[in-house]
């Protein structure tokens, strides 16, 4: 296991699954849960030199967990069977800030996926991803409405 956890960090797990949790029932403002998501440590498990990811819908998402119990539970479903799987726990502005940007492709956050009741996907649009990385900065460039 990498860790990579610093000060105010670890405690807004819960905020974020919280936050998630409200936006399931209609409720939270998709801000509030953006930022749950910066300030929160998520668990990015590795595959072949960059994280574990799947592709949906000409996007690449990467698989991230609030916690250990959301990791296991992905990994019995979609992992390597019985063996360990490591995982680097990244502070989520790290994330996007740097990880989504330096894999060059429209990438998007995919946070506890496995949960029945408490999984988020941020995709790659601006106000989540930097504007490097989002795909519908061309559109909002031109004036077309899209993305804001």
């Amino acid at each position: 296991m990498t860790q990579e956890v610093g000060g105010a960090v670890e405690p807004a797990r819960t905020v974020l699954v919280e936050r998630i949790t409200e936006r399931g029932e209609g409720g939270g403002g998709p801000q509030a849960l953006v930022g749950g998501t910066r300030r929160s440590v998520l668990l990015v498990p590795p595959d072949g030199g960059g994280p574990w990811s799947a592709r949906s819908g000409g996007v690449r998402w990467i698989c991230a967990f609030t916690d250990e119990a959301a990791l296991a539970r992905f990994v019995l479903r979609h992992g390597p069977g019985d063996r360990p799987v490591d995982y680097a726990a990244l502070p989520g502005a790290r994330v996007v800030d740097e990880v989504v940007p330096d894999l060059g492709e429209p990438v998007g956050l995919a946070i506890d996926i496995a949960a029945e009741d408490g999984s988020m996907f941020f995709p790659p649009v601006t106000g989540i991803v930097p504007g490097s990385s989002a795909v519908d900065i061309d559109a909002c460039e031109k004036g077309d409405g899209r993305g804001r």
